[in-house]
């Protein structure tokens, strides 16, 4: 049975489904997701990972240390070089954090929050929705 979300790189290589109506949703402003979307924030959420499916390809991870310390893997597709998920975190075992722009569809999912808004660059704009100087608790 097909899955009711489902993303992929640039180039289509790597495709992933999941069902879960995602409840973590944010646009996160902190230096480390800066760097890893190469924009001034990032959006993504929270997929638990038994509920993650990887359908195609092979995913290439880039095992980095956040600003927390903690560790993590960022992946992406070896071919196009799009970034498309994040495993094997330390702050948050037992998820995966998609990025939005992966979706097929990423008009289905909205933002809930920003976080880490002491990092905002002063031309971007608050959204209407809560906001957190560091990591929400």
């Amino acid at each position: 049975m097909a899955k009711k979300y489902t993303g992929r790189c640039a180039c289509g290589a790597v495709t992933f489904a999941f069902d879960k109506d995602p409840d973590f949703i944010a646009n996160c402003h902190c230096r480390d997701c800066k760097k890893a979307s190469g924009g001034e924030m990032a959006t993504f959420f929270a997929v638990p990972q038994e509920d993650f499916t990887l359908l195609s390809g092979r995913p290439k991870p880039f095992h980095y240390v956040a600003e927390s310390g903690k560790g993590l893997d960022r992946n992406f597709c070896p071919d196009c070089g799009a970034r498309l998920f994040t495993s094997n975190l330390e702050s948050f075992p037992g998820l995966v954090f998609v990025t939005l722009g992966s979706l097929d569809r990423p008009e289905l999912i909205e933002p809930r929050l920003e976080m880490f808004t002491k990092r905002r660059l002063k031309w971007a704009k608050p959204l209407d929705m809560p906001q957190f100087d560091s990591m929400p608790g």
